[in-house]
Order: C-alpha cells, then structure tokens, then sequence
C-alpha cells in the first residue's frame, strides 16, 4: 500500500514570519558573536601605521610654521596634508575626495600587507615611483617599507594634480626631506622630474615649472629632464639599474596615476589596485614603468583608486577626522563559528518542513476550530 501525505491548504502566515524573524535574529547571533582574529603581521602594521600617523604631524607642524592655513573645508580632518584647488604647480584636476581618503595612517598596513603577499624580507630592494598628488599614500609607503627594512630606490615625480602637494612652498620633494632630516625615515628619492605631461610639467606656467626645478637642485637630487614620454621611461629605468647594482629588485611600488609610471589612458585603467604579477592583454603594448617590471616578472603594487581600496578595507571615504591607528580590517577579521551557522542552518530548515511540507505545524498553529468543510489537501 501507498503512504499517503497531508499537506494543510494554506501555510500560515505567522509560522513564516516567525521563521523570517528568527533566521535575522540568528543570522546578527552568528555575527556579533564571532570571535575577531588578528591579521598575519598584526604588529608590523600596527608600527608601520604609528610611523605614518607621527609623519603626518611633523608635516602639518612644518606647514603651519611656513604660515600655509589649512582650510577646514577642504581639510575636515586637520591634518594639513591636503593641498589647494589650483596653484602654479599643480598639473591636472583631481579629486578632492579621492584626496581626503587617502590621509588615514592605516593604508601603511595596507602596504604592508601586500609586500609580505609577494614575499619580501629585510633588505630587499624595491623600486618606487610616486607624485606629489597623493602625498599620505606617499608617507604610508615610505612607513611600510622602514618597518619591513626594505632597501627603497625612489623617484619622484616634485608636481602635483588638485588638492595633493601643490603649495609651491612645500612640496612633496620639501616633505619628503623634512621627515628625512628629521630621522622619521631614513629613505628618500634619489632623482625627481617636474612630471606632468610628458613628465615634463607641460601645460604648467614657466613660473611653475621654474619652481619645481630649483627645488629639485636645491635638494640635491638628479633632475630628470626627459625630451619626451619614452625618453622618460629609459631615464627612469636606467636609474632603477644604477642603483640596484648587481641587486635584483624584488618589487615596484607605484602611487597614483602618473603616466609615466601606469602608461597612458588605457594602462591607468587596465591595471588593477593592489599587486599585479602580470600585465593586462589590453596594456601590453604600451609602454610604462610599471608594464616593463611586471614583463620582467617583477611583481608591481599599484597604489591607485585610493576610494576603492578603503571601502575593501573598511576605512572611511572621507574621514572626517583622523582615524586611529589600527582601526580596518586590514587588522581584525571576524572567524565565523562553523557550529553555531550549522546548528542555524539546521533549525532554519528544520522550521520550514515542520510548517511548510508538514501538516504537524499547521496543527501546533491552528487557531480556530475545525470545520467540516475544511479538510486537509491530500498529495500523493
């Protein structure tokens, strides 16, 4: 003989929406009660994010002394590393959001965490290519790359685009010697160019790139005076083979999106932020800094869509004050307790076959008295 089953004409309605509440209420259980865990190399980050947090000040003590205000609005957070709209140096448009989320000390663990992704120790060479555009991201390199013990070979890029380091009296190379001279770091550039189109700050005033040149004299750094994009590139290379000797050089740090450094249009969008080990197909044939090392198979960090990386990380986008050291999930994860999403899981489905494919829940929930007329819908 054949089983047959019962099944109740309509399921109810507050058996469904106890259900509903019960897995919400399960699913914030399972998440406010799963223990957080330290990220792999919890106390390097931590040290490389209080040396960027330390450079920071210096530089805003720096800039109030050369009497260059900090605007409130622009600067939410005070912490004097945003720049002007426009100034005699500044390159291109940028964008003032993009900028704010950048001065947060905690991108140090995010650089940080990425050189030891691709295997790096002490005393390995890295290459650096960066701007004055994004000057935090900038220090947070340098912070990441003093606490690993890495050996840095640095060039800089001395203009700005909106809202980076365009004060022409304090730009990002006058920065970068600041925390040098003051022991913070004890790295910095070897050669720096004007930047800008063609890495020869074309479309900036005379006046501009006069400024820029002379303080990189003034610093004492090897001015690289490209006659075009190309001839940029082989400078900059050249550089990197000079002062690396015999010494492989194990990465490249890129910051920003300097064309020189990226590629043109199609290679700023084409890689991607974080580690690249290869080059897109779409990028290939154009010719970077960037796309010869990752040719090379050296591995390229690309310090790039500054929002994107924060929101991966839970940083603010912007802050609107400065955030504390140690704050993101680029230190804390939260380990999902398997038993209790399991025993979760179970009742969940548990719930749904007693109210749903059996006719026991219908009963437990029925209210009314039974009629006659009502009978259970048979299902074979």
């Amino acid at each position: 003989m054949k089983k047959m089953y019962w099944r109740p004409r309509r399921v109810s309605r507050t058996a469904l929406s106890l259900i509903s509440i019960a897995s919400v209420g399960g699913y914030i259980g399972v998440e406010r009660f799963s223990p957080r865990e330290q990220e792999p190399y919890y106390q390097e980050k931590l040290e490389a994010s209080q040396l960027t947090n330390d450079a920071f000040k210096a530089i805003r003590a720096e800039r109030l002394r050369l009497g260059i205000a900090i605007n409130p609005e622009a600067d939410p957070a005070q912490s004097g590393m945003i720049g002007a709209l426009v100034t005699p140096v500044t390159t291109n448009a940028g964008s003032l959001i993009a900028k704010q989320t950048s001065v947060n000390p905690n991108f140090a663990a995010v650089v940080v965490s990425y050189l030891k992704e691709i295997g790096l120790s002490e005393g390995d060479l890295v290459g650096i290519g960066y701007s004055g555009s994004f000057p935090a991201i900038n220090v947070a390199v340098l912070s990441a790359v003093e606490t690993l013990k890495l050996r840095p070979i640095i060039i800089a890029s001395a203009s700005s685009s909106q809202w980076g380091a365009n004060e022409p009296n304090f730009l990002w190379i006058d920065m970068e010697k600041l925390l040098f001279d003051k022991k913070i770091f004890h790295h910095r550039s070897v050669a720096a160019s004007v930047g800008g189109i063609e890495d020869k700050g074309l479309g900036m005033s005379k006046r501009g790139q006069r400024i820029i040149e002379d303080r990189i004299l003034a610093h004492d750094l090897r001015l690289i005076n490209p006659i075009d994009f190309d001839d940029s590139i082989e400078q900059r290379m050249r550089i990197y083979r000079q002062e690396a000797g015999a010494d492989p050089i194990r990465a490249y740090i890129n910051v920003g999106g300097g064309s020189t450094s990226v590629g043109r249009k199609i290679g700023k969008k084409m890689f991607t932020p974080g580690v690249n080990l290869k080059t897109p197909t779409a990028s290939y044939p154009i010719d970077s800094v960037m796309g010869r090392f990752v040719r090379e198979g050296v591995p390229v960090i690309h310090l790039s869509y500054v929002q994107k990386l924060a929101e991966h990380y839970a940083f603010p986008a912007p802050p609107l004050v400065m955030p504390n050291v140690g704050e993101g999930h680029v230190f804390y994860r939260n380990r999902v307790n398997v038993w209790l999403v399991s025993a979760l899981l179970l009742g969940i489905l548990g719930a749904l076959y007693l109210f749903v494919r059996s006719d026991l829940g219908f009963r437990m929930t029925r209210t009314t008295r039974r009629s006659d007329k009502a009978h259970p819908e048979p299902m074979v």
